[in-house]
């Protein structure tokens, strides 16, 4: 069985470099770099955890088409196990990725099968027997969102999984309303902090990570881009970790490899900051490849890497 279960969003993406701007209608306009890959936070987070070493599974929910077959061979190709559901209702989850010449994203995503994924898709037996279950992709499942995802988290962690939860920017602006009942089974909370300050209010790192911990949230990571990551506990820990210096080719899917390295720092048992640092990695390091996983490397050599970053602390 796995240690961890990535469980939510399975996209396919297709991304193009640089997009600085936009041709009229009717217009044709050349870019230097196309490419297809895989995106969604629960098969980006899922890869990333392969390449670190992680014994790792991705729950979902993918179309019968093109993009699906994309989606499940990477996953295979990289070493995670795949327990992954094919409907007909939908086609795959698909994002195009728009990357401008300073690694910078925006996207266009259509939730596709995503949003058909229940609770029954689930297997219970393979989550309780994890050390850690991982959801990612809420606010754009709503299918899952709410009420299905909270009773898979809630019978997780009574079974002792320590359930941990990442968002995607909800364009439906309903944030809190839809997210409430899962957020209060989750033990770790990993949303970007201007996703958490929709859904609290503006602040600072400390005032929106106390009023997430009221939640119920034993851990709440914020990721905030060039100022690195923001760590609160309900215990009254705090980590403030900055970002390590790259040359950013493509910031796609960072995020989602700083809860993968996070993650893997639970695991490794290690305390908050260290933790911390190797999520902060983790995501660096993502920044230096075109797409969501290609940045990332094996555990050994990220260590190796923040050894050179800061002799002596690892």
């Amino acid at each position: 069985m796995p240690d961890i279960v990535c469980m939510g969003l399975v996209t396919a993406d297709v991304w193009a470099k640089p997009i600085n701007d936009f041709p009229e209608w009717g217009r044709l306009m050349l870019v230097d770099r196309m490419g297809i890959g895989i995106g969604g936070c629960a098969s980006n987070t899922a890869i990333d955890l392969a390449i670190l070493g992680t014994d790792v599974s991705c729950m979902a929910k993918v179309g019968y088409d093109g993009f699906g077959d994309v989606a499940i061979g990477i996953l295979e190709e990289y070493g995670v196990k795949i327990r992954i559901k094919r409907t007909r209702e939908e086609g795959t989850s698909a994002t195009v990725v728009l990357i401008d010449d300073q690694g910078e994203r925006s996207f266009l995503h259509t939730p596709g099968a995503g949003k058909t994924m229940r609770a029954a898709d689930v297997d219970m037996d393979e989550i309780k027997a994890a050390k850690i279950l991982h959801f990612a992709g809420a606010l754009v499942m709503p299918g899952f969102d709410g009420a299905e995802s909270a009773s898979v988290l809630e019978e997780a962690r009574a079974a002792g999984v320590t359930t941990s939860l990442d968002v995607v920017w909800d364009s439906t602006g309903r944030w809190m309303q839809t997210l409430e009942p899962a957020l209060r089974h989750a033990d770790i909370f990993m949303p970007s902090l201007p996703e958490a300050e929709k859904m609290v209010g503006e602040g600072e790192p400390r005032e929106v990570a106390e009023k997430l911990l009221d939640y119920g949230v034993k851990i709440v990571a914020l990721k905030n881009g060039e100022d690195g990551a923001y760590v609160a506990t309900a215990d009254g820990q705090e980590v403030t970790a900055p970002v390590y210096p790259v040359e950013v080719v493509d910031g796609t899917g960072s995020g989602d490899a700083f809860c993968a390295g996070f993650l893997r720092g639970q695991l490794e048992g290690w305390d908050l900051e260290k933790a911390t640092k190797f999520g902060c990695a983790a995501g660096a390091l993502c920044c230096t490849g075109i797409g969501t996983v290609a940045g990332m490397k094996p555990f050994a050599e990220v260590i190796e890497w923040l050894q050179g970053m800061e002799p002596g602390y690892w």
